[in-house]
């Protein structure tokens, strides 16, 4: 497929994993984090994406040394799980600076080349809390829906210039992330999933190296959930 490839956040976990399948098609793939910090088999470029400038800064490299991104996914995101009544300002800002408006940030980027090339996929990687709700996680809830109706609008926005925007919603994957929650709570989380077990990060990449092919040229404004039943639609 030989495309340019721009993962953020493709660091760790499900990044990693959506930059390694991209990789294993023969793309050119790159992933920012906030480090920079070099991966084996990666091109990895800083970027804070809660930083307009450090946005403009990455795609000027990635342009410089690889070409246009023709696939861009934002997947880069953070949690700051608390209940309500005592999330703090910078709790709420914080999530919804990342993972919401960070990733407008990148689509408002990659869009500008794309446009002019009329073609382009643009992927949000969301979750199926931003769908169902989930208590102790209202910012990120909100952030995660929220690139539902992002998505949404830039679909119908940019869909006459040959660009598609859709949304991936992953339920419980096996990362870093759950590791660290209690058995109780694994417990609880599979008890409610029809298919009894997470998912992998390689089975959410699978999904999204679809999104981002021309097999799916014609699915636009669409969200895919990868949550093993769990969210049934929503």
């Amino acid at each position: 497929m030989g495309r340019i490839v721009l993962v953020t956040g493709g660091n760790r976990g499900i990044g990693l994993a959506i930059a390694r399948a991209f990789v294993d098609l023969g793309d050119t793939v790159v992933v920012t984090s906030r480090s920079g910090t070099a991966i084996s088999g990666l091109n990895v470029v800083k970027c804070d994406v809660t930083d307009t400038e450090s946005v403009e800064a990455a795609f000027t490299e990635i342009e410089a040394n690889y070409g246009t991104v023709e696939v861009a996914v934002a997947n880069a995101g953070i949690t700051r799980d608390g209940l309500i009544m005592r999330m703090s300002d910078e709790d709420i800002t914080e999530v919804l600076d990342t993972n919401l408006i960070g990733a407008i940030r990148i689509a408002r980027r990659a869009a500008r080349p794309m446009m002019k090339a009329r073609t382009g996929k643009l992927i949000f990687i969301s979750s199926v809390v931003g769908l169902m709700g989930s208590a102790g996680q209202v910012n990120y809830s909100a952030s995660k829906a929220g690139l539902v109706g992002a998505a949404r609008s830039l679909a119908r926005e940019l869909g006459s210039r040959g660009i598609t925007a859709n949304v991936i919603a992953p339920g419980f994957i096996t990362t870093d992330m759950t590791a660290e929650l209690s058995e109780e709570r694994k417990s609880e989380i599979l008890s409610n999933l029809p298919l009894g077990r997470y998912a992998t990060p390689e089975e959410v990449a699978d999904v999204v190296t679809f999104i981002g092919s021309s097999a799916a040229d014609y699915i636009t404004g669409a969200v895919i959930p990868v949550d093993g039943g769990l969210g049934m639609g929503h």
